[in-house]
């Protein structure tokens, strides 16, 4: 189980970044040892809406104190109160012949002395148009399209959601799912300094009777995800993951990329639940998402970026920290929270169309 450590984003916290609300939160550390965090919609005031959209913003804060609650520092951009978006395109606007509405970033990567982001282009929420890889060569100060793009409809839809991670080997591993939140997962791997071309992406899939790499991806493990996030941590990989399908946030504790992930130790580590039945330091969160490994976190100390986002209210939408322990063998599961009382049926069915008709609003 994990509790909160503080509310990372939101009025009192990142007003001198001219940040009211915000979500998701990717992190990685910089050539410079610096901690970076990519950020989705934007805006100046708190709640979702109004001036001042923008989407991926970076900003900047002190590594070595993550683990007692992340501390910003600073962001992109010229001016030292405002966090710039990172991209140059417009909100609603036309790209390439189609309407987009936002780019959302999915993860972060530091290799050697360059950055990559990994962002899907979007109109409205879920309806990616396709995926594309930035690069930074300062600390992600500022950001170039490196050119790598891959349709929205990839692999079957399967490409679209991305966290990756160095192997000792010279590859990257990517899990990827898609931005509905009703698909499983795939596993690619590319090598570190090919992670931009496209063709040099190896599936990892299931033919003529064994696992192989060079295969069609085949589902690594089925289910309904979204956000996700892997992460050495220690000598295990780590990959949490916003299980949409039950409500919560799990971690798989593997031996590598390619364990039998339907075999690898799991746990919940936060829980969804009703509004009226929150509790953070029990680990039942409202409309939670996200859950991205914070660097710096060891076992039995894990840390995760996790969002909230209300959507009927419109507040709170905001990124938090949680801290725990990582899941291992033999652990007791986290004790589900209340069930929702007068909301009847499942919290998640509400989250998703509350979502939909708020995306609706603000993207119209």
């Amino acid at each position: 189980m994990l509790r909160k450590v503080k509310d990372l984003t939101g009025p009192g916290i990142t007003d001198h970044l001219g940040i009211g609300g915000t979500d998701l939160g990717v992190t990685a550390i910089a050539p410079d040892g610096r901690l970076v965090a990519v950020f989705g919609d934007t805006f100046d005031r708190a709640g979702v809406g109004g001036p001042g959209w923008r989407s991926p913003v970076v900003v900047f804060g002190d590594a070595a104190g993550a683990r007692g609650g992340i501390r910003w520092t600073g962001s992109l951009g010229p001016r030292s109160d405002y966090a710039d978006q990172a991209l140059p395109y417009q909100h609603d606007s036309v790209i390439d012949g189609r309407p987009v509405s936002t780019v959302l970033p999915t993860d972060l990567i530091t290799l050697g002395d360059q950055m990559f982001l990994h962002v899907m282009v979007c109109q409205g929420l879920g309806n990616v148009h396709w995926t594309e890889i930035h690069r930074s060569t300062d600390n992600g100060e500022t950001w170039q399209h490196t050119g790598a793009t891959w349709p929205g409809d990839a692999h079957g839809g399967l490409f679209q959601m991305l966290t990756w991670e160095l192997g000792d080997d010279g590859f990257v591993y990517a899990f990827s799912t898609g931005f509905q939140r009703d698909k499983g997962l795939i596993l690619q791997r590319v090598p570190a300094d090919r992670i931009t071309d496209p063709a040099a992406w190896q599936g990892w899939g299931f033919r003529d009777g064994r696992w192989a790499w060079g295969n069609p991806p085949t589902v690594a493990l089925t289910g309904a995800y979204g956000e996700l996030c892997l992460r050495r941590v220690e000598d295990r990989w780590l990959l949490a993951l916003f299980n949409a399908g039950d409500y919560r946030i799990d971690v798989l504790n593997l031996d590598g990329p390619t364990a039998n992930l339907y075999e690898a130790v799991r746990g919940t580590v936060l829980h969804g639940c009703a509004w009226g039945c929150e509790d953070h330091e029990a680990g039942h969160v409202a409309q939670l998402y996200g859950g991205y490994i914070v660097p710096g976190s060891t076992l039995d100390d894990l840390h995760l970026v996790v969002s909230q986002w209300n959507t009927e209210r419109n507040w709170p939408y905001r990124a938090m920290q949680f801290a725990g322990t990582a899941p291992r063998p033999g652990d007791r599961p986290l004790p589900p929270p209340p069930p929702p009382g007068e909301s009847g049926g499942l919290l998640k069915d509400a989250v998703l169309k509350g979502a939909g008709k708020l995306a609706k609003r603000f993207l119209s």
